[in-house]
């Protein structure tokens, strides 16, 4: 006989329109501020005959807490996903289904878009279709660059990592887990713990990893990335079953938005003063990390207010906004740097390219959207739900809007400023990458 299936008490699966807001707002900063990486002056795929310095100080600003506050609202998400999933092992069939197949498809039909730009910089002669029948499915290094390569979609491959290792937690220790996390949301409820205990545990995880490994992106070699996102993804799922917490949030975000502006004012003096590859003594790269930690921490808290207090409500355009949030992470990346490859030679000047690069990659990103709600077989290659999913039985018309809404993905695609976008080592000089 087998064990009886552990059953888990879950919280209520009203939808939180305020994260999908904030979902939707990172995501269309993202694609604004990746165009611009093309004219910042930090390395990038891609890169314009002129920079702007102008650039540094706005984009410094975004660089901490783009990314963290992502992992956030995806751990928020997932745990909605969890509860409605029913256990651990559904969660972690959902979770495989809508992460990983699309991260297959990326891989083979928009990654080696970008990767072929890469080589064609360093002298690749051939065309495209030349480079994705014969060059691209290698393993090691080709024309400088290192193959295999997820490019921008690092982020699903992190995010899926962390649902299933969660899911494996929750399916070997059942119940205990959910307490635990519980048991954590009782203790940072009370007084101003919300706010300082979760920067100075991030902030000693960075600073002690700082000088000890490098700033490298990858799955098993970016423990400094590891420590930042897993305990913030762990926080969002959290919150999501702890209501308690958000009087927390609310008395917190007044405190966090006094940490941000003094976080930012370090961050930016220190990015001014040693820009580019420039190395700041050890002192200033400790306090730049710290500074980036508390500033990540605290935006996270005073937008996570903002969305519960004034972002919480419900729009018709909120729906297909959400929707399209993964398909236009997929596609944005690639989209931007195949156009400015073909585009920046014609020296068309910076407001005209700008609009270009912005316009262009909107255009496709849209055009392959409707390709997929359209065509049954391309929805779940491009983070969709199938058909099957999204038409509700019988049993399920009596569910809340909200929950007709059916899933929208925990897997904001939101690439950092300081995250390379490939496996690259990093930089020799030990500083965050701005890329």
């Amino acid at each position: 006989m087998t064990a009886p299936r552990e059953t888990f008490e879950t919280a209520p699966s009203q939808r939180h329109y305020g994260m999908d807001w904030l979902r939707i707002a990172a995501f269309a900063l993202l694609i604004v501020y990746h165009v611009a990486m093309v004219f910042a002056p930090w390395a990038w795929v891609i890169k314009t005959s002129h920079s702007y310095p102008a650039l540094i100080p706005p984009m410094a600003l975004l660089t901490p807490w783009r990314l963290p506050l992502l992992f956030a609202v995806s751990g928020y998400a997932s745990r909605k996903l969890f509860d409605r999933a029913g256990g651990a092992l559904p969660f972690a069939g959902s979770r495989a289904a809508r992460l990983l197949v699309p991260l297959a498809f990326g891989m083979a039909a928009f990654v080696p878009i970008e990767m072929w730009v890469r080589v064609l910089e360093t002298g690749y002669p051939h065309g495209y279709l030349h480079f994705w029948a014969l060059d691209y499915w290698r393993i090691g290094t080709f024309y400088g660059r290192a193959f295999p390569s997820w490019e921008h979609l690092w982020f699903v491959a992190y995010l899926a990592t962390y649902s299933l290792l969660l899911a494996a937690v929750i399916g070997w220790q059942g119940a205990r887990v959910i307490a635990l996390l519980d048991r954590a949301a009782d203790w940072l409820v009370q007084g101003p713990r919300l706010l300082w205990v979760p920067i100075a545990a991030l902030a000693t995880l960075r600073l002690g990893l700082l000088f000890l490994v490098p700033e490298r992106q990858g799955l098993v070699s970016d423990w400094g990335g590891h420590s930042q996102y897993v305990p913030i993804f762990l926080f969002g799922f959290t919150l999501a079953g702890a209501p308690r917490l958000w009087p927390a949030i609310a008395r917190a975000w007044k405190s966090a938005l006094a940490v941000t502006v003094v976080a930012g004012a370090f961050i930016v003096a220190i990015e001014v003063a040693y820009p580019g590859t420039a190395i700041p003594p050890h002192a200033l790269m400790a306090l730049d990390r710290a500074a980036r930690v508390a500033m990540a921490w605290s935006v996270i808290v005073v937008l996570f207010h903002l969305a519960e207090t004034w972002w919480n409500r419900d729009h018709r355009w909120r729906k297909p906004l959400a929707e399209a949030v993964f398909p236009f992470y997929i596609v944005h990346h690639p989209a931007i740097v195949l156009i400015a490859w073909y585009t920046l030679p014609l020296e068309l000047g910076p407001a005209t390219e700008f609009a270009l690069l912005l316009g262009g990659t909107l255009a496709i990103c849209l055009v392959v959207w409707a390709m997929g709600r359209k065509v049954g077989w391309l929805r779940p290659l491009i983070g969709l739900a199938s058909k099957r999913s999204a038409i509700a039985p019988a049993a399920a018309q009596h569910r809340t809007a909200g929950e007709r809404d059916g899933e929208v993905a925990a897997l904001v695609g939101l690439d950092a400023a300081h995250r390379g976008a490939s496996d690259e080592p990093a930089a020799v000089d030990t500083r965050e990458a701005r890329a």
